[in-house]
């Protein structure tokens, strides 16, 4: 395989483990003796251009990691952990470029907006000789940076976040940019996403991508960063996917491996288990809930109670709500409205005591500032930091803040006013995902999770501001999780999903992505989680123990649950569930659904009006038996037509099959049994029983026009033919009848076209109609994908006379060493008469090479696979398509600066008239 072959050629140039002959090697050495200079390629220690301090051991062997990239002509990854100093190490690379090799620029580095000021600093304090400029700002600030500074050239480094370079692209894209350097490079993992699609149109020499969190286990994600890195060999990330498939890999090593030795060239990653800092330590601190806490998480359980014992339809999005509510409500209830008193509104005490989180944190922040500690507390909901800042501003906390609505320049303001030395402010609180990434806090030792992220790698992202290269303490991580609630399983979850990673890991496996996902039943399982405790009382659980009792209460149970993980094995792991009981009223063994004392804890939730389309709804609920067979069957009457919802028959006829359906019941009668699990099924069941009970039979006239509507249908079409019209959809695009008619066996063009008209009509009412449109769109995203192919082809061919001589392609950084440009033309311009859109093209392709005299002795090309001539169209035709974007946008700057022109001929003629045409004039 191509990406095989490829990373065991660039293992064997980065170590030189192939054996050569004594002449190659001879050779060898003459060629490189002919080309030895003084250059360094190695450094033992911090280079002298390093200021301000020296490189640690790691650092200068990372260093010279990415000088050996360099030297190889590889782009790579540097993906040390967060706090190990990669901005350092990718300084101390630009360094070398202008010290070393007298490449000074011109750099890009694209970073999060937040860490800019950052960047700049570490530019000044470390490599004082890098003129590193940075861009942002209004449009009149930009476009005087352009003037004054970028256009003059008088820099090595511009430092600029993804925002300002996705509005200044056309500005960017006119530099030849020697190295172009991406912090966190996850966010590029979208190769469809805008920044990706821009950064990909620059002309680079050297590509760099830094990330501190581990490469995400999703392949697609993965093809797309190594396809920035190395377009000319991940081109085709259909051929990466099945190279790759997931399902193979999570038992087969030895595609594992392949990964592996693909990744291993050009990734380099450490962990700070293996450097000289100190572990963390985190200590769960489980919080009881106050008493307007359990009053409004009751609140929010009895409004959905429908769902919570499954009888209520169980959407995601509104079990999401659900639990959104009840995190607010654990973290503190004024974030509901109405919740706080007032007006007036006051800030004292009541804001300590209403929150089980706020009661623990008002002991601990006093200890913590007795201690000589400082404080970072990150929480996901930005009111919480409003709450937080009154907290503060009335306990007299000095404090810096920082969110996502945070103005740039007061984000490097917070953060130098926090670190500065002998600061006064003791806390700083972030939201964790606008404080998560790319900040040094290292002067704080204390990080508080207010409340904890799904995803656990976020989490660990906040820790790592403090726990970074520069701290001097042991930092201490406190969790608060309140106790018996949703919280508590949502970090369950999270170390669950942490500990069944790190195993899969470190076998060298791939993690099923599957894993990290929530459905439904676990998302009813979590908020059923305590609900029977938070029912059984309406006091406050908060304790009045002082702060040591809580904080060996929280590491006794932090022990505990990392024993308890350290047991689990795998298939413990992937096997484990968040089943509770099946309904939150069984409780100790026995159902309290019909105990008086229960009953007064529960409300009925409202009745919900039928609407007119039920009639059909039921019909197909019992025709297609979708609902869980929870009761014996209703019996139906005999002999009743057989109809499927892709037949289109009309409405009116489900409304005349239901009434004959309840008529027929009366008849034998049928009583509707009580549902127990249903909390209103009394009145349900009185209700489906008054209607039984008033049936009527269908009349003369009814009889009738049932038998009438039964032959409006498309009654003659089965399901294959319906299957054999969808799969037509997707091949030929819905608009094109003429071949999706000859596609659908035993039906005229005329039938294909009437039941064409309807289906997209009516085509709602599919019960499976999601699934249905996402397989024809995806169908008519590659045909217009064909379209788009086939017309820069002819747009690039058209330009030339002689194409088969003349053609030129503009490569770019992506030349790539395999290919010459002789025989790229050929293959564009054979695959260009051949016709791209044919099935067996690159077969056709392949024996035109075999053929021509022109290759007769070229045995790397002629040696090429079908599949391997593909790969290579598709980085040609890549590279064409940006060339036409260019021209046409050329054309376009060029057209606009020379505006309007008003011929001569035209004043003669005269102007048109409003239908377009040109005025006589008279003589």
């Amino acid at each position: 395989n191509a990406y095989y072959s490829y990373a065991r050629m660039l293992t064997h140039n980065l170590f030189n483990r192939h054996r050569r002959t004594e002449q190659e090697e001879d050779e060898e050495l003459l060629s490189e003796s002919s080309k030895a200079t003084s250059v360094c390629t190695r450094f033992d220690e911090s280079p002298s251009y390093v200021k301000n301090g020296k490189l640690r051991d790691y650092q200068v062997r990372g260093l010279n990691w990415l000088i050996s990239l360099y030297e190889n002509g590889i782009n790579g990854i540097l993906a040390d952990e967060m706090g190990l100093g990669k901005t350092l190490q990718t300084i101390s690379l630009l360094g070398y470029m202008k010290h070393y090799r007298n490449i000074p620029g011109p750099h890009m580095v694209l970073v999060p907006k937040s860490t800019l000021y950052n960047w700049m600093n570490e530019f000044k304090r470390w490599v004082p000789s890098l003129r590193a400029v940075c861009l942002i700002g209004d449009r009149d600030e930009r476009m005087a940076f352009f003037r004054d500074t970028l256009l003059p050239g008088e820099w090595d480094v511009c430092v600029t976040s993804y925002e300002m370079l996705i509005i200044e692209r056309a500005v960017f894209k006119k530099f030849n940019w020697r190295y172009l350097v991406i912090d966190e490079a996850h966010r590029i993992k979208n190769e469809k996403s805008k920044l990706s699609e821009i950064v990909r149109e620059f002309k680079t020499t050297n590509r760099l991508l830094l990330t501190g969190t581990p490469l995400q286990n999703n392949l697609h994600e993965l093809w797309a960063l190594l396809n920035f890195l190395l377009p000319d060999v991940f081109n085709s990330s259909e051929d990466f996917d099945s190279w790759f498939d997931t399902n193979n890999c999570l038992g087969d090593t030895k595609l594992v491996e392949r990964l592996h030795t693909v990744l291993r060239p050009f990734l380099l990653r450490r962990i700070k288990a293996d450097k000289s800092l100190l572990p963390k330590k985190e200590i769960k601190m489980y919080i009881g809930l106050s008493k307007m806490q359990r009053e409004w998480y009751t609140k929010i359980l009895m409004k959905d109670i429908d769902i919570l014992n499954s009888a209520g339809k169980m959407d995601k999005m509104r079990l999401l709500n659900v639990l959104m509510q009840l995190r607010k409500c654990c973290n503190h209830p004024y974030l509901f409205d109405g919740a706080e008193p007032g007006p007036p509104y006051t800030t004292d005490l009541h804001l300590v005591v209403n929150s089980g989180k706020m009661v623990v944190l008002d002991k601990l922040l006093p200890k913590l500032k007795e201690q000589g500690s400082r404080v970072l507390i990150f929480s996901q909901m930005t009111r919480v930091l409003d709450i937080l800042e009154d907290y503060c501003m009335w306990r007299n906390y000095g404090y810096c803040r920082l969110d996502g609505q945070t103005p740039h320049e007061e984000r490097q303001i917070s953060i130098n006013a926090f670190n500065e030395p002998n600061s006064s402010k003791f806390l700083f609180m972030l939201s964790t995902r606008a404080g998560g990434l790319g900040i040094n806090l290292a002067t704080a030792d204390v990080v508080i999770i207010y409340d904890s992220d799904w995803n656990p790698q976020v989490d660990l992202q906040a820790m790592d501001r403090a726990h970074r290269i520069g701290q001097k303490k042991q930092v201490r991580v406190f969790r608060f999780i309140t106790d018996n609630t949703v919280e508590e399983r949502i970090v369950e979850r999270a170390e669950m999903k942490l500990r069944l990673d790190s195993i899969v890991i470190q076998q060298g496996r791939l993690v099923d992505p599957n894993t990290s996902k929530l459905g439904k039943d676990e998302m009813l399982s979590i908020i059923r989680h305590g609900a029977t405790h938070v029912f059984a009382s309406k006091e406050s659980e908060i304790t009045d123990e002082d702060i040591d009792a809580i904080l060996e209460r929280g590491e006794k149970k932090t022990m505990e649950m990392k024993e308890k993980l350290a047991n689990l094995g795998e298939s413990s792991l992937r096997n484990f569930t968040m089943d509770t009981e099946n309904s939150v009223y069984n409780f100790e063994g026995e159902d309290y659904r019909e105990k008086k004392k229960v009953i007064t804890n529960w409300i009925e939730p409202p009745k919900r009006e039928r609407k007119a389309n039920y009639a059909v709804d039921a019909y197909f609920r019992e025709a297609l038996r979708v609902s869980e067979p929870k009761a014996p069957k209703a019996p139906r009457p005999p002999k009743q037509p057989n109809v499927q919802d892709f037949q289109f028959f009309p409405p009116r006829l489900f409304e005349l099959l239901e009434k004959e359906i309840l008529y027929y019941r009366k008849t034998i009668g049928y009583k509707v049994p009580r549902n127990p699990d249903l909390p209103n099924s009394a009145q349900m069941q009185k209700e489906e029983q008054a209607k039984i009970d008033e049936a009527e039979p269908l009349n003369e006239e009814e009889l009738e026009e049932k038998e009438n509507l039964l032959s409006q249908g498309f009654t003659i079409w089965t399901k294959r033919d319906f299957n054999q019209f969808i799969k037509a959809n997707e091949k030929w695009g819905r608009d094109d009848i003429e071949n999706i008619a000859r596609e659908v066996e035993g039906k005229t063009p005329e039938e294909v076209m009437e039941y064409s008209a309807l289906f997209w009509e009516r085509c709602n009412e599919l019960q499976d109609i999601e699934k249905i449109m996402a397989q024809i769109e995806r169908g008519e995203a590659r045909i217009q994908r064909r379209i788009s192919i086939k017309k820069a082809l002819d747009s690039k061919i058209g330009r030339y006379k002689a194409s088969f001589h003349q053609l030129r392609i503009s490569y770019g950084t992506n030349k790539g060493k395999n290919y010459t440009e002789e025989e790229d033309r050929f293959l564009i311009c054979m695959l260009h008469k051949l016709g791209f859109d044919k099935e067996s093209v690159y077969d056709e392709l392949r024996q035109c090479i075999r053929n021509s005299p022109q290759f007769r002795f070229d045995w790397f090309l002629k040696s090429r696979t079908a599949m391997e001539l593909q790969r290579r169209c598709n980085t040609l035709i890549t590279l064409i398509e940006r060339e036409n974007m260019e021209l046409e946008e050329r054309a376009k700057a060029e057209k606009k600066k020379r505006g309007p022109r008003t011929s001569s001929k035209r004043k003669q003629d005269g102007n048109p008239d409003g239908r377009g045409r040109k005025k006589q004039l008279k003589l």
